[in-house]
């Protein structure tokens, strides 16, 4: 995975936890500075470091596109979509590549 390759990606606390839903040109850096607590605001505070779902994108456009979109979805349809791609809830940020 090179450094800009943009990605729609969720993350939680835990297993049906708290969501966020973020974009980035980098997911496996962006991944780490989660799971470390260097990003400030809502993933520092509500502990949200697993990286459940992520989708790669050809270019940023669109992966902001999909980011808005999946923002306005509801928690049941954000749940499914991960237990669709990852029914354990695992931690997806050790299966990305450099």
């Amino acid at each position: 995975m090179t450094s800009k390759q943009p990605a729609v990606y969720i993350m939680a606390s835990g297993e049906r936890g708290t969501l966020y839903v973020g974009v980035t040109g980098n997911l496996k850096l962006r991944a780490w500075e989660h799971r470390e607590g260097l990003v400030e605001g809502f993933t520092k505070r509500y502990d949200v470091k697993c990286l459940v779902w992520f989708e790669l994108h050809p270019d940023f456009p669109s992966a902001i596109e999909r980011e808005k979109q999946l923002r306005k979805w509801n928690r049941a349809w954000k749940l499914e979509l991960v237990e669709t791609a990852n029914p354990g809830w695992c931690d997806r940020r050790d299966d990305l590549q450099d």
